[in-house]
């Protein structure tokens, strides 16, 4: 992450940002509802995000981003729609992967973010639905890879398997029964 700053502060930019971004302002209490946190402890969190340089806190007129408070807070909301796209394109309900986003955006490395996005994007900017993802879903209700019959499918599958234990198989079209130890390699 760019900032130094604790999870729960960055949670404050990002909401303070998602406010500025409707109403151009955000007040305490919108910020108390957005994070369902009570107003006293908002005020305190304010006051020292003001002290830090991240926010400008006027009583009557609200809180103001500073510029290095609205990159902070652009990133964190970047990352948690990010995260939260992912997660719903494997089929994690809204409210779980909203949830959860919120956890993650904190704890990812900036490079797996960036992959996790460029792959959300790829398959959003897909002119159809990748197949896989059809065949994901059958799998997430059965536990059943659809996948077809063909031979290669066949073999792409075995060897899946066979890495995920441990093992590379080099010749798969020997059956299982007449492959010699030279066909079976462990992993190292």
């Amino acid at each position: 992450m760019m900032s130094k700053l604790s999870r729960k502060a960055e949670d404050y930019l990002e909401a303070i940002f998602e406010i500025s971004q409707e109403k151009g302002y955000a007040r305490v209490r919108d910020i108390s509802q957005k994070l369902d946190i009570r107003p006293p402890s908002v005020v305190e969190m304010v006051k020292k995000l003001d002290e830090l340089g991240y926010v400008v806190h006027k009583k009557q007129e609200g809180v103001f981003l500073t510029p290095k408070g609205e990159e902070i807070g652009r990133v964190i909301k970047d990352r948690h729609d990010t995260i939260k796209a992912f997660l719903m394109l494997i089929n994690v309900p809204e409210p779980i992967a909203d949830k959860d986003a919120c956890i993650m955006e904190h704890k990812l490395d900036t490079k797996t973010v960036e992959q996790i996005k460029n792959l959300v994007k790829f398959i959003q900017l897909s002119s159809d639905r990748p197949p896989w993802l059809d065949h994901f879903d059958v799998f997430c209700r059965t536990g059943e890879h659809f996948c077809g019959i063909s031979d290669e499918c066949r073999s792409r599958r075995k060897r899946a398997e066979a890495a995920i234990n441990g093992y590379i198989i080099e010749n798969m079209d020997t059956p299982r029964g007449q492959r010699s130890a030279r066909d079976v390699t462990p992993v190292s």
